[in-house]
């Protein structure tokens, strides 16, 4: 790549030719102020904060998206320029709602009033036009457009990384909104609850359903047992919520915390991760020696599975059957635990805590259901426990460690990469491969499916069979990889994960500054955590689970029979482009 030389307030570098002035200005530690920008996602320039002078241009330019070139000088605080931001945030900030205190970003970082504190914003000069429109409030999301700050950060994460496409700019001037077509809730669209739009906005207009008081309510009701389970991304993130850095591994602290805030007990998802695995797995080899319907696509990710429901309703019969792990466990939890624990299933009340805004539809799905009851009857998000932590001062980086519950214990390391884009098909594979060749492999970490390529293949030899994979994250990806195999491209199995990175990137985990996002690859970090949970773990294979040996022994049978179909397996259809 050809270097260029530049100037930027009086400091000389070279950097690539293909470098923005922003670029440019990260490599000196110089902090231009952005707020409608995302690297690789959102680079339009729209909200002026970032704007500069350059020597020989009569207009300030926004440094996101100017292009350096051979000789350029370039003023990051002139004047002119400190004058000109002041007064494009105070222009965002007439339209906006600034009731700050009743804001769901008030105990987490808002980048509207990190930049207002900044820029020493204490007053705003101008009358805006405020509105008082209705919230959408959805299944999953709540979206509240009188503080959304029009920065396009969502349309282009739901429009060009994940292609679902459910929201746009509509009208013009004053009445100009970020909104679905026709005035409809997002529940009423083809939207798959993933929350990538919350993980990206800058401020509160959007943000997950909150359920903590359902919860509040279970936990101080002596008559209900509450049970809290734990996906395995929320444990390499919520210490963020708490000033720990991305992708520490935190699972002591967060089941000493759930303790605290009156859990009865708290199991770890990675249980139903390891029981997918042993369906799942079952269900690859049956349809490879069986003749079945290939590939095989994971059933993990609720916010894939809607997404499929609605744009690949002929390629339903692909999906595997299983449950994601949380519903898996929840099902569990209200036959096989009740029963051993002598409590009335009607009286357990499963709490999930989850990386994903989806699981909470997915929840309320009515096929996720058994005897009646719902398998899991809250999920709340990372934030949501962070949050409940927080109000209850309970001093979290301070806590001593704790494990989970028995009769369930600790799960393998392979169902805690779960939550990582690969994991899932890494699991299996682990699995599979055990099963199919009637030993236990020595080697068994499936680099080729790991990492954050968008799209992943990887042909493998099992024994005698030669099992070729794919691995897609995020739904734009999935979508392309879905094409690929309508179009003949030929695959025995495959993982696709909604979310960016997978569950580690989930709509529901906690939210970091696009200061953060833009240098920093928090997927990347965050996944690094899982991986060092699984090298640390003693059992790695999820059938080597005792837990899981000993339920299917007890009461489940065998691994696809009847009972797991039963308790573990479910059904999808095809839905319209509304709620149906």
């Amino acid at each position: 790549m050809n270097k260029v030389s530049i100037t930027i307030d009086g400091i000389k570098l070279y950097v690539p030719e293909n470098y923005t002035i922003l670029e440019a200005a990260k490599e000196t530690n110089i902090k231009i102020p952005t707020l409608c920008f995302l690297k690789d996602i959102n680079e339009i320039g729209c909200c002026r904060m970032c704007v500069v002078e350059v020597k020989g241009s009569k207009a300030l330019q926004a440094a996101c998206v100017h292009p350096v070139k051979e000789g350029m000088e370039v003023f990051t605080h002139t004047p002119k320029v400190m004058e000109a931001r002041k007064v494009n945030l105070e222009l965002i900030l007439s339209n906006h709602n600034s009731r700050c205190q009743t804001c769901t970003r008030s105990w987490m970082d808002c980048e509207l009033q990190a930049l207002a504190n900044k820029l020493s914003v204490d007053t705003v000069r101008f009358e805006g036009e405020q509105k008082r429109l209705p919230l959408d409030i959805g299944p999953s999301i709540v979206r509240d457009p009188n503080k959304c700050i029009l920065c396009r950060r969502c349309v282009s994460v739901c429009k060009n990384i994940q292609s679902v496409g459910v929201i746009d700019l509509v009208n013009r001037g004053f009445d100009t909104q970020v909104a679905s077509p026709f005035g409809m809730s997002l529940a009423d669209t083809p939207c798959v609850n993933c929350g990538q739009c919350i993980n990206y906005c800058p401020v509160g207009a959007l943000h997950e359903k909150n359920d903590i008081d359902k919860v509040w309510e279970a936990i101080h009701n002596p008559d209900i047992h509450v049970v809290a389970q734990t996906a395995p991304a929320v444990r390499v993130a919520l210490g963020e919520d708490f000033g720990m850095p991305i992708g520490t591994p935190v699972t002591g602290k967060m089941v000493t915390s759930l303790r605290m805030l009156g859990f009865d007990k708290v199991f770890d998802t990675d249980t139903g991760a390891d029981l997918t695995i042993m369906e799942e797995g079952a269900e690859l080899i049956d349809r490879i020696r069986g003749g079945g319907k290939l590939p095989l696509i994971t059933s993990c990710s609720p916010g894939w599975i809607k997404f499929c429901e609605h744009n690949f309703p002929d390629m339903l019969d692909n999906l595997s059957s299983c449950k994601s792990p949380h519903q898996m466990f929840g099902a569990v939890l209200k036959t096989y635990y009740a029963e051993k624990q002598g409590i009335d299933p009607e009286k357990i009340f499963v709490v999930s805590i989850m990386p994903c805004t989806a699981k909470k539809f997915e929840a309320a799905r009515p096929e996720m259901k058994v005897n009646g009851l719902s398998d899991v009857d809250v999920v709340l998000t990372t934030r949501e426990l962070g949050q409940m932590i927080y109000d209850t001062g309970i001093d979290f980086p301070d806590l001593g460690d704790s494990d989970f519950d028995n009769p369930f214990g600790n799960a393998s390391g392979a169902g805690a990469i779960f939550g990582a884009t690969g994991g899932v098909m890494e699991a299996a594979l682990r699995t599979v491969s055990d099963l199919l060749t009637g030993t236990s492999a020595d080697n068994f970490e499936y680099e080729d499916v790991r990492g954050l390529e968008g799209i992943k293949v990887a042909n493998l030899k099992i024994g005698d069979l030669n099992v070729r994979a794919a691995v897609a994250h995020g739904l734009g990806n999935a979508r392309k990889l879905m094409e690929a195999i309508k179009a003949g491209e030929e695959f025995h199995f495959v993982e696709i994960m909604a979310c960016p990175g997978g569950c580690v990137n989930g709509g529901g985990q906690p939210l970091q500054l696009s200061d953060v996002r833009n240098w920093i690859d928090v997927r990347e970090e965050r996944a690094k955590g899982l991986y060092k949970e699984d090298r640390n773990n003693f059992i790695r294979k999820s059938h080597n689970n005792p837990a899981v040996k000993k339920l299917y022994k007890e009461y489940l049978g065998m691994a696809g029979g009847s009972r797991s179909h039963e308790l573990l397996h479910t059904h999808y259809r095809p839905r319209k482009n509304y709620r149906d």
